[in-house]
C-alpha cells in the first residue's frame, strides 16, 4: 500500500509502497478514501525534521540534557547509536482521515462492521495511507449524506470544537478568533452554532471574508488600525469574553492582541502554537485566565483510552475526543438544521501518488490554500519489494524477527547485520511503515505486518521477539510449535501459566529458547564469572541499579501488557546473580519502599540460592540518571570482585587489587546474539540451561508474591 513517510534524520518526505498494517484485538482497519493535510501542524513536524542537528537541538534544549545525561553514564559510543536510531526511525504522517471498514478485530464484533464508513483520528493512527489500522476510540461512524471528504475534517474539527468548550462561552458572549486558518474557521462555525457572537482576526484578507460567509458576525484584519477602538464599539465598550488563539506564527503578537481585546478576567485559549510571552502587566490588571487546549479533547494522550479502549464514566467526563469526533460528524449531517460547513475550506485536491507535490506546495506556499485533500484508489495499492533469495548454507540461521520498536533498532538489529552466519529473512511489525524502514536499513528480504508470515515460514529456523510483554510468551510457545529456535527478549512472560505454556511446547520442539538475559554475556561479567569459578564457597552479592524514572502511563508500568519494572526489567538482575552463584535459587524475600509514583519501582529482594550463597538486590527509581546505572559487588573467599556499570571490573584479592576495562560499556548484546546463532547453525544446544532461564523468570514472579504476601516465597 501507499503511505506517505518522513525521515527524522534528513527530513525527506516519500510516498512509499509498505506493507498493510493488519487489525489487532480492539482495532479495526480501514481502507483510507480521503485524509486532510493540517497545513500548520504538519508543516510544523515536517520543517522539524529538515533541520540539521544543531537546528533540532536548539529546538529541544530538553532532550538534548538527556542525552549529555545517557552519555556520562552509558558512554559516548552507546549514546550515539541511540540518538542516531531515534533520528532514522521512519514518520508517519496525518492525523485527520475518513475510509471504509475492511476488518474488525477481536472484541469490538458488532461495534463497528464491514463495509461501514467512520472519520478516524489521530498521529500514527489516521495516516496518509491507504490501509490504517484503527483503536476503537479513535474512530467513529460517517452518517449518510456526508462525504468522505467532508468527514476526513473530523479531528480537525474535534480539535476547534474542544477548545471552544475549553472557553465556556455562554449565549450572547462575544469571543475572537486569532487566526482564520482551518482551525480558526472552524472553531468560529461552532461559536456561531452555539450562539456566541464570533469575530475573527487574521491578516489575510480573503480567509476573514470566508469567515464571515461561514457565519462570523465581523471580521477584522489585523494589518489595519484601530482594531481595539473597533472591538470596543462592538461589544458596547467591554471588550472581548474569550479570546480563541488558532494562529501558527513564532510571535507573542497574539497574546499582546489578547490583552488589548479582552475584557476584565476574559479567558483566553491557545490552541494554536504561537509564541508564549504575554504581557504580565496586562493580563494581570484585567485579571486574564490563560488555558492551553488539549488536542481533540479528554483522552489524548491516556495510552488506557486510546489504545486499550477504556471508558470514561461519562457522568464525569461528558464531551471525551471520541464524542467530540461525533459530534462533529453529527454537525456535517443533512437534516441538522444549522449545520457545519467544512466543503467551503478545500482548496485543493491531489491523489495519494502526488502527496509529495501536496507538501511541497504547503511547506513553500507557492499557492493560496487551506483545506488540502488527498485521496484514495478503490483498489489497494499492491507493489511488494523484490530481493534476491540469500544464499544460506544447510544448518545455518535464517531468522525472522516480530517487533522492532526502540531498543530492536538501536542495539539488536544493528549487531544482527553485522554478523556472519545469519540470514535476515522475515521482519514483522505492526505498522507496515516500520517494517518497511527495518527491511530497508538492515537488509531484511521480506518485510511484513503479519508474525504469521515468520512463524507459519518453513525456510525460518530461528525466530528473535522482541515485541511488548504480553505477547512474548504466546509467540515463543508458537514459534518453538513450528519447530524454530527463539531468542525472546525478557521477560519470557507475565506469569506462571505463560511460562508453562512455552515450557510445554518446548518439551515436544526440536528447536530451544533463549531470554535475551545479555548481562551474563558482557566480557567483564565473563571476567567476573571466570574468577569466581576458581573460589570455592557461598557468593556474598550486592547488586544496586539505579534504575531511573519511567512514567506510570507507559505501557511498560500496566500491568496487562508491560507486566511492570519487576518482571519487565529486575529480571535481568535476578538472572545475573543466579549466573555468579552457580547454584539453584531456593528463595525469595522482597520489601518495598512507599509507593509515590503508582509504580512499585523501589525494592529490595533477597534471593537465597542452595549452595549458600546469598544476593541483594537494590531496584530504584530515585536516583539522578546521570549517576551510574548498575553496580555490582561480589565478596567470596577472600576476595571481593565489583563490576561497575559494566565500563570498569575490579578484583580485590590477597591484599592487592586488579583492575580491568574494556573499550566502552559493553553489556553483552553482541555476545548473546552470536551465542543465539551459534547454537542455531551448530543444532544446539541452548548457549544457556532452559531450566535456568526459567527458574530465573519464576523467581522474578516470586519477588511479586513476596511483596503481596509479606513472606518469602520458597520456589
Amino acid at each position: 500500500m501507499k503511505q506517505v513517510i518522513q525521515s527524522a534524520r534528513s527530513g525527506e518526505l516519500k510516498v512509499k509502497d509498505v506493507p498493510a498494517p493488519q487489525a489487532a484485538k480492539g482495532e479495526i482497519l480501514v481502507h483510507t478514501q480521503a485524509s486532510l493535510i493540517s497545513a500548520g501542524t504538519e508543516r510544523m513536524v515536517v520543517e522539524f525534521a529538515k533541520k540539521n542537528l544543531a537546528g533540532k537541538a536548539k529546538e529541544r534544549p530538553d532532550l538534548v540534557k538527556k542525552v549529555l545525561s545517557k552519555a556520562k553514564t552509558d558512554g559516548i559510543k552507546a549514546t550515539i547509536k541511540a540518538v542516531m536510531s531515534r533520528l532514522d526511525n521512519p514518520i508517519p504522517l496525518g492525523y485527520s482521515a475518513a475510509g471504509i471498514v475492511v476488518s474488525v478485530g477481536s472484541g469490538l464484533e458488532g461495534q463497528f462492521r464491514v463495509g461501514e464508513r467512520v472519520a478516524i483520528a489521530g498521529a500514527g493512527i489516521a495516516n496518509h495511507a491507504e490501509i490504517n489500522a484503527v483503536p476503537e476510540n479513535l474512530a467513529t461512524p460517517i452518517p449518510e449524506g456526508v462525504s468522505d471528504e467532508e468527514a476526513a475534517f473530523g479531528t480537525m474539527g474535534a480539535i476547534a470544537l474542544h477548545a471552544v468548550r475549553n472557553l465556556d462561552a455562554k449565549l450572547g458572549e462575544v469571543v475572537a478568533v486569532l487566526g482564520a486558518g482551518l482551525v480558526g474557521q472552524m472553531a468560529a462555525q461552532f461559536l456561531s452554532l452555539s450562539g456566541v457572537r464570533a469575530i475573527v482576526l487574521d491578516y489575510d484578507q480573503a480567509r476573514l471574508d470566508l469567515a464571515e460567509r461561514l457565519g462570523a458576525e465581523k471580521s477584522f484584519n489585523l494589518a489595519d488600525d484601530n482594531i481595539e477602538n473597533n472591538i470596543l464599539a462592538l461589544t458596547g465598550g467591554i471588550g472581548c469574553d474569550g479570546i480563541l488563539i488558532a494562529a501558527a506564527t513564532d510571535s507573542s503578537e497574539p497574546f499582546q492582541t489578547a490583552a488589548a481585546i479582552g475584557r476584565d478576567r476574559a479567558r483566553v485559549c491557545m490552541v494554536g502554537l504561537s509564541g508564549t510571552e504575554f504581557p504580565y502587566a496586562e493580563f494581570m490588571k484585567k485579571e486574564m485566565s490563560i488555558i492551553v487546549s488539549r488536542s481533540y479533547g479528554p483522552g489524548r494522550y491516556d495510552e488506557d483510552y486510546e489504545g486499550r479502549g477504556l471508558k470514561y464514566p461519562i457522568g464525569f467526563v461528558r464531551w471525551t475526543e471520541t464524542e467530540n469526533l461525533g459530534e462533529v460528524m453529527r454537525l456535517m449531517a443533512p437534516e441538522t438544521k444549522h449545520k457545519l460547513d467544512v466543503k467551503s475550506l478545500i482548496t485543493h485536491h491531489f491523489d495519494i501518488g502526488q502527496a509529495e507535490d501536496a507538501f511541497e506546495m504547503v511547506l513553500e506556499k507557492s499557492e493560496p490554500h487551506m483545506g488540502v485533500m488527498l485521496t484514495y484508489p478503490e483498489t489497494i495499492t499492491e507493489n511488494p519489494k523484490q530481493f534476491p533469495a540469500s544464499s544460506v548454507t544447510p544448518g545455518g540461521c535464517v531468522l525472522g524477527v516480530i517487533g522492532a520498536g526502540n531498543f530492536a533498532r538501536a542495539v539488536l538489529l544493528p549487531e544482527l547485520k553485522k554478523m556472519s552466519g545469519v540470514a535476515l529473512h522475515t521482519i514483522a511489525t505492526k505498522r507496515g511503515a516500520s517494517s518497511d524502514h527495518a527491511q530497508d536499513t538492515f537488509g531484511f528480504a521480506h518485510a511484513a505486518t503479519d508474525e504469521a508470515a515468520v512463524l507459519d515460514n518453513p525456510d525460518i529456523n530461528a525466530v528473535l521477539i522482541a515485541t511488548r510483554h504480553d505477547s512474548h510468551a504466546e509467540l515463543t510457545a508458537r514459534a518453538l510449535k513450528a519447530e524454530k529456535s527463539v531468542l525472546v527478549e525478557k521477560p519470557l512472560g507475565l506469569s506462571r501459566d505463560e511460562i508453562a505454556a512455552v515450557q510445554d511446547a518446548r518439551e515436544t520442539s526440536s528447536g530451544f529458547f533463549q531470554i535475551g538475559f545479555n548481562r551474563r554475556f558482557a566480557p567483564l561479567a565473563q571476567q567476573a564469572s571466570a574468577a569466581l569459578s576458581k573460589i570455592e564457597g557461598p557468593r556474598f552479592m550486592v547488586f544496586r541499579v539505579n534504575a531511573g524514572t519511567i512514567p506510570g502511563d507507559s505501557w511498560i508500568q500496566n500491568m496487562e501488557e508491560g507486566g511492570g519494572r519487576i518482571i519487565g526489567e529486575m529480571c535481568h538482575f535476578v538472572d545475573l546473580a543466579r549466573s555468579f552463584a552457580g547454584g539453584r535459587i531456593i528463595s525469595v524475600q522482597a520489601d518495598a519502599a512507599q509507593n509515590t509514583t503508582g509504580s512499585a519501582d523501589d525494592i529490595t529482594a533477597l534471593l537465597r540460592f542452595e549452595n549458600g550463597s546469598l544476593a541483594t538486590i537494590a531496584y530504584t527509581s530515585l536516583g539522578d540518571a546521570a549517576f551510574p546505572k548498575e553496580r555490582f559487588e561480589i565478596f567470596a573467599g577472600g576476595s571481593v570482585i565489583n563490576l561497575d556499570n559494566f565500563r570498569n571490573l575490579s578484583i580485590t584479592s590477597n591484599g592487592s587489587t586488579k583492575n580491568h576495562s574494556g573499550s566502552g560499556q559493553d553489556k553483552g548484546f553482541e555476545k548473546s546474539l552470536a551465542a543465539f546463532v551459534g547454537a542455531v547453525t551448530s543444532g544446539g544446544p541452548a548457549p544457556i540451561n532452559e531450566n535456568d532461564l526459567v527458574e530465573s523468570s519464576l523467581a522474578t514472579l516470586a519477588v511479586l508474591d513476596s511483596l503481596r504476601s509479606g513472606s518469602r516465597i520458597d520456589l
